[in-house]
């Protein structure tokens, strides 16, 4: 197995590392503040950000994440996801490298007709919309994918849709243009056939945006929405893939993006650390600094120990995907689906312990982030489907080596 990063990521991280330094943290105060003036119910996306991807696309940080533009392996863009993590409400949007336009883009690279990519695909890549990906409901266990209800109906030359989603990422940025939803085209197929995708436009005559749901209290500028479809026509041609490839596009689309999540999530980790450490440095108690006493110090190597096990790992699945692809690496991308949220909620608690009453006020960023890392625990499949998955596979191995002996 090798790791090694190829010269052009080496140069791009350089890059985006001063980008972060110069640009990005000295926006994050100006971001808050754009964001409270606006109020909680205003889901434009801050002027500061608009500077932001101007800046990122001038100097070449654009569109990194999909292989065939950018010429990294996931493997490269694994450790520049990482880097984004660390300020996870900028710096990825700046980019253009931000969920869930980055899962849609991919999609639509692989699956899309060419009227689709010139109507969604290249808007989205010129980061000029925004888009939602609408697949959990809220009256079903979306645990389980092939429980979702939602109807979509051939009728003549269009498909007519009905249903309630929920979690529907982006769907509240005025921005957001499309909206990716998956549901039933055929109750009666084998159950990995019953469900297909289709492109249908966030303005469509019958398309409801209920709410905006906040995570932890906290309400994200692009909006987590429930959404009620109630007879909303798109024309045929507007399926993704084809009738019945619904459940299979999903796992295409999971594959890169949890690498994405997951080397976030490290990203958010290895800066709670930082500002751990500072802490740690610079509070006094007991005679001297909090670095002295031995339960932070344990703390610490503790936090450093997980966030190395935790990258090695996702780093490992970035280089398997890049070889045998995602269905060759389903196994680790499942685990690093558990491991890494763990680990950054872990650190994350570590460092507002540190930080006392500070950590957990708005006033740094650690509550916030680990709400997301949190959330990231049931978000794309909750924890324990994943564990099943990793459990049934390790058992499948192990059971063909005794028969192979």
């Amino acid at each position: 197995m090798d790791l090694t990063l190829s010269p052009r990521c080496l140069e791009l991280a350089a890059r985006l590392e001063d980008f972060l330094e110069r640009r990005v943290y000295p926006a994050e105060p100006v971001y808050a503040e754009q964001r409270a003036a606006a109020g909680p119910g205003d889901h434009t996306l801050p002027p500061i950000v608009e500077e932001l991807k101007a800046q990122a696309r001038e100097i070449g940080l654009w569109n990194l994440f999909l292989p065939d533009l950018s010429g990294l392996s996931n493997l490269d863009y694994a450790h520049l996801a990482e880097l984004t993590g660390r300020s996870p409400y900028i710096a990825p949007e700046a980019l253009n490298c931000a969920a869930p336009d980055t899962g849609n883009m991919e999609l639509l690279h692989l699956f899309g007709t060419a009227s689709q990519k010139e109507r969604w695909l290249e808007p989205l890549l010129d980061g000029r919309i925004r888009s939602g990906f609408s697949m959990t409901e809220p009256e079903v266990a979306s645990s389980d994918a092939r429980n979702i209800a939602t109807a979509i109906i051939r009728d003549g030359d269009d498909y007519v849709i009905n249903g309630r989603k929920w979690w529907t990422t982006g769907a509240a940025d005025p921005r957001c243009a499309l909206l990716v939803v998956m549901g039933k085209t055929d109750p009666d197929a084998a159950p990995h056939r019953q469900q297909s995708m289709v492109l249908v436009p966030r303005d469509a005559p019958g398309v409801t945006v209920v709410r905006s749901l906040p995570v932890f209290g906290f309400e994200d500028q692009h909006g987590h929405c429930e959404i009620l479809f109630e007879d909303v026509r798109v024309p045929a041609a507007e399926i993704l893939g084809g009738e019945g490839e619904g459940f299979a596009i999903a796992q295409a689309r999971l594959g890169p993006g949890r690498i994405h999540h997951a080397m976030r999530s490290i990203g958010m980790a290895e800066r709670a650390l930082e500002m751990s450490c500072e802490r740690a440095d610079e509070r006094v108690a007991f005679g001297g600094p909090l670095s002295d006493q031995g339960v932070v110090r344990e703390r610490i190597a503790e936090a450093r120990m997980a966030i190395e096990q935790a990258r090695l790992l996702v780093m490992k699945t970035a280089w398997m995907i890049d070889r045998v692809g995602a269905d060759g690496a389903r196994t680790e991308i499942a685990a690093i689906k558990i491991v890494a949220p763990r680990v950054a909620e872990s650190v994350l608690d570590t460092a507002i312990q540190i930080h006392g009453g500070l950590g957990v006020t708005n006033d740094v960023p650690l509550a916030r982030m680990w709400a997301s890392a949190r959330i990231l625990r049931i978000a794309d499949g909750p924890d324990e489907v994943h564990v099943r998955s990793v459990a049934r596979e390790e058992l499948r191995r192990q059971r063909a080596a005794r028969g192979a002996g």
